[in-house]
């Protein structure tokens, strides 16, 4: 009687209810009893697996859904990168006769606030000069042979590179040291 409650692959099938009059004997209501924890046994275990695989896709959504919201302003903020660049620049060709100006003074106010709003979301510069040439980090566009400083040192940054979180989200564009060629006679 337990066998044909077997189903393929070793899975139990329900129990079907047996009316207590057409047990005869203690040995059938023994196997039905059996086959019962079998198959509740096997049921409990379903449940636990199902309820662990379920805290397991919570936990990852939960997980996917902090990675997108961390890195959700990515795409503005690259887009913010050029402006910032332009400040600098402008910063750097700003006359000595007019930094006295208090609109000048304004405009470097501004500067700053953009700069904090963005660090405060996350985006840091890429420290580059006179580190070593990284090419995860760092974008070589020009090599220059020189004897002071270490070949693969980083000797000039061209445009500044950002980090927002862990991730590179513009790699620096710098010149690397290249030692220079002897010339053997």
């Amino acid at each position: 009687m337990v066998e044909e409650q077997m189903g393929q692959a070793g899975e139990v099938e329900p129990v079907q209810p047996v009316a207590p009059e057409t047990l005869t004997d203690a040995s059938e209501l023994q196997k039905l009893l059996e086959a019962a924890r079998a198959q509740s046994a096997e049921y409990l275990a379903n449940w636990q697996r199902a309820a662990a695989d379920f805290s397991n896709y919570k936990k990852r959504t939960e997980r996917d859904n902090a990675e997108l919201a961390k890195y959700a302003s990515s795409a503005l903020i690259a887009r913010l990168l050029p402006v910032l660049d332009d400040l600098d620049r402008a910063f750097q060709t700003v006359p000595d006769n007019l930094r006295d100006l208090t609109w000048i003074d304004g405009i470097f106010l501004i500067a700053r606030k953009l700069t904090a709003v963005l660090e405060a979301e996350g985006l840091k510069p890429v420290e580059a000069l006179h580190k070593p040439f990284d090419p995860n980090i760092h974008e070589a566009v020009i090599h220059e042979e020189t004897d002071q400083h270490e070949d693969g040192t980083v000797i000039a940054e061209l445009q500044r590179g950002y980090k927002l979180g862990e991730r590179i989200l513009r790699p620096t564009m710098v010149k690397v040291a290249k030692e220079k060629q002897k010339i053997s006679s």
